[in-house]
């Protein structure tokens, strides 16, 4: 399938076996003005998570309720703090990330952008969906669809992923420096990673995949921060790991983490970047005034970000949060109920939102989710391809995901941001689901 591929599911384990990643058979189609949207607002996406990253106060006050609750944003936190209290051995930060997005239709609405989330942490499908222009040229080519071929536009991320990253290894300065790719131990999208490590690798970049048991066993700072593993200086941690509870197995994993962000090697994401794109601070940002404390000569790129915003609520205990969970318990079927998690297939729907919150209603563990208003894209009739199931006509809902890259060097947060044009889209290459924001 043009390199579009991925570990097969059930059988991967032992025979390695490659399948086709799920992908519609033809493209979906999008309003050209709420494409270009999503592309114009991605620069000041980079601005405001770079801002976030650096101010600590902020992080501390957002998510300063979810860390009592929430053992893993905890453990993310108590790395953070640590790092602020020895000071930062990286001026250097290296952002990629992902803006997903759905298009909410309601009855005679044009389509707006609603942002499901941003993907501050190993954002996925830069790779796969380089390559999906090619293979919907070659399929409307063989439905006789000339003419619709020639108008799929090219998109390459994984080059503009790639871009980023040497750059950040430019920055750092030493020639002899790796770039480490931190991975899982069974890697199943291995190879949407490799499209940007051969990126890397014709730029005469040094690239090596290792995992946190790997780092725990064989890595070390010396005098000057600076990381080794296995004898090799490290100059770009590119986290494709690390995103979720089960990524860390033991203790070494997290001891792992901490030296790796200790260290002076640049980290994509460093800690703080990591937390700035939690589900909490993704609420807290819809909170009137909160953008402009980022952008406070700027209400055009306020406008702009605030223009993409679902509605978001805070389950925090207090009055505030009281509505919130009336408002749920009373019209479940309106909202997502959403906890701390990256990964995908951890929301919570319909009647379940009910029965989540008449158990914690009352309760701190409540602040572990925030509520969203639920978006309501327009079905799009077309043909799922997935292994193993049948070829079939649907209705299709697919997301918009925009990729976009920045290495900031100024201690000033997003002063000096270095940032390549926006890295183009992804579109009906995620894993389709109906209840999926």
């Amino acid at each position: 399938m043009l390199g579009i591929s991925v570990f097969s599911h059930i059988l991967h384990l032992v025979f390695q076996v490659v399948s086709f990643a799920p992908f519609t058979l033809f493209p979906t189609p999008v309003p050209k003005a709420v494409f270009s949207q999503a592309l114009a607002v991605q620069t000041h996406y980079n601005t405001l998570v770079d801002k976030i990253s650096q101010d600590a106060d902020f992080l501390q006050e957002a998510l300063a309720s979810t860390i009592t609750v929430d053992d893993f944003t905890a453990r993310l936190f108590k790395i953070h703090q640590q790092i602020l209290k020895e000071g930062r051995s990286q001026s250097i930060v290296l952002g990629l990330n992902r803006s997903d997005y759905m298009l909410d239709q309601r009855e005679n609405d044009t389509p707006s952008l609603k942002q499901i989330e941003i993907n501050t942490i190993a954002a996925s499908f830069g790779g796969l969906s380089s390559r999906t222009p090619d293979v919907h040229r070659h399929i409307l080519k063989m439905a006789g669809r000339l003419e619709e071929s020639e108008r799929i536009l090219d998109n390459n991320p994984a080059a503009g992923l790639a871009r980023a990253i040497a750059k950040a290894w430019e920055l750092y300065g030493s020639e002899k420096a790796v770039v480490v790719f931190l991975v899982e131990d069974v890697q199943r999208n291995i190879f949407d990673q490799r499209y940007v490590e051969y990126e890397l690798w014709k730029r005469n970049i040094h690239v090596i995949r290792l995992r946190f048991e790997d780092v725990f066993k064989a890595g070390s700072l010396d005098q000057d921060k600076r990381l080794f593993v296995d004898g090799k200086e490290v100059g770009v941690v590119y986290f494709r790991n690390g995103y979720m509870p089960d990524n860390y197995t033991s203790e070494q994993s997290w001891d792992a983490r901490l030296l790796m962000e200790r260290s002076r090697a640049v980290k994509c994401p460093d800690i703080s970047t990591h937390l700035a794109g939690t589900k909490k601070v993704q609420q807290v940002l819809a909170r009137p005034g909160v953008l402009e404390r980022f952008f406070p000569d700027q209400p055009q790129a306020v406008q702009q970000i605030r223009a993409t915003f679902a509605g978001l609520y805070t389950l925090d205990l207090g009055p505030e949060g009281d509505k919130t969970v009336s408002m749920a318990l009373a019209a479940p079927e309106r909202f997502v109920l959403k906890p701390q998690r990256e990964g995908g297939g951890n929301n919570i729907y319909g009647s379940e939102i009910c029965q989540v919150l008449e158990q914690v209603k009352e309760s701190t563990e409540r602040t572990a989710y925030i509520l969203m208003d639920k978006i309501h894209p327009t079905p799009v009739r077309n043909y799922l391809m997935r292994q193993g199931s049948p070829l079939k006509i649907s209705n299709c809902l697919s997301e918009l995901g925009v990729f976009g890259a920045y290495v900031s060097t100024q201690t000033v947060p997003g002063a000096g941001l270095f940032e390549g044009p926006t890295l183009d889209h992804m579109k009906d290459i995620q894993f389709f689901f109906c209840n999926r924001h």
